[in-house]
């Protein structure tokens, strides 16, 4: 088998898995207790806190720890919106924010707030010029994404961070797609809330974190228990914690050589393809985009038969989020990009990991050339196209 689909998960590293097994097995108790046998577990925790703290360049008290990206997300934008609602209800996003973004908005949006959905330019890029025109008096909070799940398109973060300190607006990222694959510093980058996911940097599934400035005073999660300094009640998930707290560890010790390792694969695999294939489209910015995503649209193809016949010849790919997979209607990230419907439905979606090989690369440029000649070749379509290209010579 070969798993290109590491943007929907990623393998839990070996040296994860063993730094959670203790606490499992052995130091398995509940760290809200006050004997030195959950201390143990307590220290854990606040171990993994600064772990995770330390790769975003934050304190430790800033770091809570959650069941996962799409809560953190959810959880952000409502207490955020929630603790400025006095000061005003306007929101900014963009349409290619991951769902738990864009249906937490239009959440509030039932609740009386108004959301600016900010249109992208054919890169997926937000445009600078368009997020200052739609900042209004009433704006509280800005919430766009560092780097897109679908087309790996990274954003301007370090402009849309100043401009919201500018205007005195929070400024919330969805980091779950970023972090832990490519450098992040919420001090320089003006970043006041960030939501993450273990499972997408080598970590466990289930656990997650979000990032919240020191001075921002919001409402709790869940209401019960102290736990997360009072804001998210509920036992602590330690061997999940320690878990994503020893991934970031990791994954802070190699960013630098395994971004360059990814980034060559990256482009050694788009150039392949171009070379290969044509009639195809890639999706996302060309440079500005995350080490391991490649992402294209194939005319004439459609995207569900060429992910069946990919996988029988044991390659594991996508066509857009995995949130979203059980779904017909083609991408909102395509569709937002300005992509038809008929070309969206073709995308297919690789991400590379560090264990990701040039040869394992070779062989499914090879498969997908054969798979999507023989679906082309089944398409009245194509058969269509080509004849009026015959014409036109």
């Amino acid at each position: 088998m070969i798993y290109l689909d590491n943007a929907a998960t990623t393998s839990v590293k070996p040296e994860v898995f063993e730094a959670m097994k203790p606490y499992f097995l052995e130091n398995y108790a509940n760290p809200s207790s006050v004997y030195s046998f959950a201390q143990k577990s307590a220290k854990a925790v606040e171990d993994a806190r600064t772990q995770i703290a330390d790769l975003l360049h934050a304190k430790t008290g800033e770091i809570y720890f959650t069941a996962g990206g799409s809560e953190s997300d959810n959880w952000a934008i409502k207490a955020i919106a929630d603790l400025r609602k006095e000061k005003g209800k306007h929101i900014i996003t963009s349409r290619i924010e991951h769902h738990a973004v864009l249906h937490t908005c239009e959440y509030l949006e039932k609740q009386g707030y108004e959301v600016t959905y900010l249109d992208v330019d054919e890169n997926g890029l937000v445009e600078i010029e368009k997020l200052k025109a739609a900042i209004r008096p009433d704006t509280i909070l800005i919430s766009i994404m560092f780097a897109n799940n679908e087309i790996g398109t990274i954003q301007p973060i370090n402009e849309i961070g100043k401009i919201a300190k500018e205007h005195n607006i929070v400024f919330h990222t969805d980091a779950v797609q970023a972090f832990g694959h490519v450098p992040i510093d919420v001090e320089t980058m003006n970043i006041d809330v960030l939501s993450a996911s273990g499972h997408k940097f080598h970590g466990p599934k289930g656990v997650g974190f979000m990032y919240l400035r020191k001075n921002i005073r919001i409402q709790p999660l869940v209401h019960g228990g102290a736990q997360e300094r009072g804001k998210r009640a509920g036992t602590i998930n330690v061997p999940g914690i320690v878990g994503m707290g020893k991934a970031a560890e990791l994954a802070g010790q190699n960013m630098e050589e395994r971004i360059k390792y990814e980034t060559e694969l990256r482009d050694y695999l788009i150039q392949k393809i171009k070379d290969t294939i044509p009639y195809l489209k890639l999706n996302g910015d060309e440079k500005k985009r995350l080490p391991n995503n490649v992402n294209f649209s194939f005319r004439f193809v459609e995207g569900e038969s060429l992910l069946l016949m990919l996988e029988r010849a044991g390659i594991c790919g996508s066509s857009g989020s995995a949130c979203t997979s059980g779904s017909l209607d083609p991408s909102h990230v395509l569709l937002a990009i300005g992509l038809p419907h008929e070309i969206a439905h073709g995308s297919l979606r690789l991400t590379l990991s560090e264990e990701t090989k040039k040869e394992e690369l070779d062989y499914v440029v090879d498969n997908l050339k054969e798979i999507i000649e023989k679906l082309r070749g089944m398409s009245p379509l194509y058969e269509d196209f080509l004849k009026g290209e015959r014409e036109n010579v």
